[in-house]
């Protein structure tokens, strides 16, 4: 990746059009009711013949107060009782699942995520990592990445030590704005003091990497405001930043009606907003990761983009490639070898489901040969920025041209705009197209032919 991006307004108003994030492929959508618990289980038992290392995904959906830009899947409640109840759901789907795994594979990523994931108190979490030390082996080498998602006005005295004592070395923060006009528009109000005082509570207890997550287009956001928020951040300096481009899609988040699309920022000014995050950041030192992440060049990120490790999955950039995934809890999702599966998306389903001891199963798929292919040229593409033609010829036993000649034909209007370079080595982003990622992989995706009735719901937020 370049770690000095190029601008130009024009043409990414030109190309800014609805696509997938890629966090996998197939995406989401392409999910099948007719993948559940057998085939579940079917999947599991073949990855244990190649003893991969395992990424666990917990996901904690319980929040204190809505947030109205939030797309996420999570239960609004200040009854701790709810809460308590969840975790005993939780522990049980991992007495259901964890037998079906080979005790020798090794934990090297865990994430809590949500929601928010410290509206259960250390203890309560510190419950869920003991079952899972009972039932997996969690790995306690320096390289491992456990790391937690923090809602800043949540976090009480004390708990970012005691989660540091159970093993997390990781915080991500979410901010989005320090704007008080932008943070009343989207009912989130928190204070620049107490996000600094928890990100200096991270490093204090010795947690090696803090993430703060941004997001541009909100509504009433004016490069002014937004300019003093990352004034305010990079003056923090976290390791990594999300700088997430608010995608407004009322018709899939219910949250979002409670906004005022009015007060949604001109495209013009969106596009002016990225820019400015782009520059700040570019200008203290953070090196462009792909699509909405940087980071500083010390951090693991980095690192392991430099080492090709880098990986691209459900909870975005992450480090370790070579793990399967696997999610607990209400709509989470895993990828066990050659296989997508995803648990019920509403609670009441997943909670039955574990209530009559059944893997929470809803929906899935069974990889074949084009789509493990196509995932491969879209991972590359999307945390490396480079395919190499040989290797995945090599892997994969095809002819590159002759396999992929519908993509040529669509990459090659993107060549001819400077986003991409094409070669008989390689298929390249170019500095100009690194914020088109999401564009250039979509040339690979045989799913966006298949499109659905001009009356449906949009499916995916906008490139830009």
């Amino acid at each position: 990746m370049n770690d000095t991006l190029p601008f130009d307004r024009d043409l990414l108003r030109r190309h800014d059009r609805p696509g997938p994030r890629y966090t996998s492929y197939p995406t989401a959508p392409q999910f099948q009711p007719s993948f559940g618990a057998e085939q579940l289980r079917e999947h599991i038992s073949l990855s244990n013949a190649g003893a991969r290392a395992l990424s666990v995904y917990a996901h904690m959906p319980f929040c204190l107060s809505p947030c109205f830009y939030c797309g996420c899947n999570r239960v609004i409640t200040r009854d701790a009782a709810r809460g308590e109840r969840y975790l005993e759901r939780l522990l049980a789907e991992v007495a259901l699942v964890a037998p079906l795994f080979d005790r020798g594979r090794e934990v090297l990523q865990l994430h809590l995520g949500g929601g928010t994931p410290n509206f259960f108190r250390p203890q309560q979490i510190g419950s869920l990592l003991e079952a899972l030390a009972r039932q997996f082996h969690l790995s306690s080498l320096p390289k491992r990445d456990y790391s937690i998602e923090l809602d800043p006005r949540t976090v009480r005295p004390g708990d970012i030590a005691e989660l540091a004592g159970l093993g997390f070395n990781r915080a991500s923060l979410g901010v989005q704005d320090f704007d008080p006009q932008v943070q009343r528009a989207v009912n989130r109000i928190q204070t620049v003091e107490e996000t600094l005082a928890v990100i200096e509570a991270c490093r204090a207890s010795g947690m090696r990497s803090v993430n703060v997550d941004l997001i541009y287009g909100l509504p009433l956001q004016t490069p002014e405001g937004f300019g003093e928020t990352l004034r305010t951040v990079i003056e923090a300096r976290p390791d990594r930043l999300a700088i997430y481009g608010y995608a407004h899609l009322p018709e899939l988040f219910k949250p979002q009606r409670q906004l005022d699309a009015t007060f949604l920022p001109h495209p013009e000014t969106r596009i002016r907003l990225l820019q400015l995050a782009i520059e700040r950041l570019s200008a203290a030192g953070y090196r462009y990761i792909g699509m909405d992440h940087f980071a500083l060049p010390s951090d693991d990120l980095a690192r392991s983009q430099d080492a090709g490790g880098l990986h691209r999955n459900f909870m975005g950039y992450t480090t370790h490639a070579d793990c399967d995934l696997l999610g607990l809890g209400v709509s989470a999702i895993s990828h066990i070898g050659a296989s997508f599966s995803q648990n019920f998306r509403d609670l009441p389903g997943w909670e039955a489901a574990i209530d009559a001891g059944r893997l929470p199963v809803w929906r899935g798929l069974t990889l074949d040969a084009d789509d493990l292919l196509r995932a491969e040229v879209i991972q590359r593409l999307m945390c490396q920025g480079r395919i190499d033609i040989p290797a995945i010829e090599s892997r994969h036993r095809i002819t590159f041209d002759t396999c992929f000649a519908d993509a040529l034909g669509k990459l090659r209007p993107l060549a001819a705009d400077g986003l991409v370079v094409l070669t008989s080595e390689a298929v390249e982003a170019t500095p100009r197209g690194q914020l088109l990622l999401r564009l250039i992989a979509m040339c690979f995706d045989r799913y966006l032919e298949q499109s659905p009735s001009p009356a449906a719901a949009p499916r995916y937020s906008k490139v830009v």
